[in-house]
């Protein structure tokens, strides 16, 4: 137990503040020299709640993290097996409007770039889906890329993480700004093992690919993750988005 000037001594010397202080006086406990006594145990419980709650906060406040993937109906993410259209376009569109970070393994860096930006550089594109999407890939501000094999990005604005992945995007997304969108295979499987994804949209082709990789194939969890149903669209060539929310 600790008397009045010793609780003071540990409060000052673990940063607790004068108004922390005054919240745990309810547990304490008069003695006859009207002097006041905590127990240990109260005053853990009270710190670590504040932590709880702080932490709890700050997560509440970081950027979103996004995951956008095209599949086929029997699950293949190969992004020759599908049937992309002017309707997928639009949607994947959309959420790079709402994104200023984009996050990819290097193939996908390397499907992806140079090839959309030239586009929006010479927009000659079939459709207008097309062209739209180029340019609102281009205007996106950041491309992190994540590979240990990748020499050199193109462009300022691409950065490559090498190591430490979790803290990596941890540090990505207490960044002030819009969401960070990633796409791909292996990065975001990955991401899914972290428990770093919060948001998963999923546009189903009607088509059976019969063959190719399934999404999150081979990945290990600890236990299920549960994911709430935020949004589904119908499109009228017969695909369907799904939008899934962290349970």
């Amino acid at each position: 137990m600790l008397s009045c000037p010793d609780w003071s001594a540990y409060a000052s010397s673990n940063n607790i503040s004068t108004k922390s202080y005054r919240a745990i006086n309810f547990v304490a406990k008069p003695t006859l020299s009207c002097r006041f006594t905590v127990s240990f145990t109260h005053i853990k419980s009270f710190i670590f709640v504040k932590a709880g709650k702080r932490l709890a906060a700050k997560t509440k406040n970081m950027r979103k993290l996004i995951f956008g993937i095209n599949t086929t109906l029997d699950g293949c993410c190969d992004h020759t097996k599908g049937n992309a259209n002017e309707e997928v376009h639009e949607y994947f569109t959309q959420l790079l409007r709402e994104a200023d970070v984009l996050l990819y393994g290097r193939k996908t860096y390397e499907l992806m770039v140079p090839f959309w930006p030239d586009v929006a550089k010479n927009p000659s594109s079939p459709t207008t889906a097309l062209d739209d999407f180029a340019k609102a890939f281009d205007a996106v501000n950041k491309i992190v890329v994540v590979s240990k094999t990748l020499e050199k990005a193109e462009g300022n604005k691409t950065a490559i993480i090498r190591t430490n992945l979790r803290e990596e995007i941890l540090k990505l997304k207490q960044e002030e700004g819009k969401a960070i969108v990633t796409g791909g295979v292996d990065v975001p499987s990955q991401l899914l093992q972290l428990g770093l994804i919060d948001e998963y949209h999923v546009v189903v082709h009607p088509v059976i690919a019969g063959e190719g990789r399934r999404l999150f194939d081979g990945i290990n969890l600890p236990e299920q993750s549960q994911l709430k149903l935020a949004g589904s669209k119908v499109f009228k060539s017969g695909h369907v988005a799904l939008r899934y929310m962290k349970g």
